[in-house]
């Protein structure tokens, strides 16, 4: 079985227990993942994850939460193919003062969209902000949805990604989870993302 490992950080991996239960990651300023023409080419966001071959992949989870305050802060799934190139990430985004359920998905170039958190979690005092986010394989036409999950367990689609499972047998992916704290405002520290509930 793959073992979970880091990139872009020197945080030690979260033992296994807290893997089961929750844990934390942290990014600094200046992280991110994205991509966007002519010439923005951005992987350096901490990301835990695990190896896995594409073909074996059918579904991923995970509960998360942080106090989102600055731009563009955000934490969440993420799945890429073995490299940089091509990956979708989904989760919670701090856009325009309120945090947002986002899904990025790069092919070629990224296309971002936006949706708001469910009903029902709770948005309050801006406090800690979370959601459950879901990537599941769908077999019947071998495509990605990515969803939303609402605390009584409705999922609410985010994203269809019909290019994913291209070429499947040739290829590894990464899944795991990511923190990017793409503002590099001065004075600005990391960003702290919790992680509960993750299933791989």
């Amino acid at each position: 079985m793959a073992s979970w490992r880091f990139k872009n950080t020197e945080q030690p991996v979260p033992s296994p227990e807290e893997l089961k239960t929750n844990f934390t990651i942290k990014a600094p300023p200046s992280t991110d993942i994205w991509s966007k023409p002519p010439s923005t080419h951005r992987f350096n966001a901490p990301m835990l994850f695990k190896t896995m071959p594409l073909a074996s992949f059918q579904r991923a989870s995970v509960r998360v939460s942080a106090k989102w305050i600055t731009l563009y802060d955000q934490g969440g799934l993420i799945i890429a193919l073995d490299r940089p190139e091509k990956w979708i990430k989904a989760g919670i985004e701090f856009v325009e003062g309120v945090p947002r359920c986002s899904t990025v998905a790069r092919d070629r170039w990224a296309d971002w969209s936006l949706s708001p958190i469910p009903a029902g979690e709770d948005l309050a005092g801006c406090d800690e902000v979370g959601v459950t986010i879901e990537m599941k394989r769908r077999p019947k036409d071998q495509t990605l949805w990515v969803y939303a999950v609402k605390e009584d367990g409705e999922r609410v689609p985010m994203r269809e990604v019909t290019w994913l499972f291209e070429d499947e047998e040739k290829l590894e992916c990464w899944v795991g989870v990511y923190v990017c704290r793409p503002s590099s405002e001065a004075g600005l520290g990391d960003l702290t993302v919790s992680f509960s509930q993750l299933d791989v």
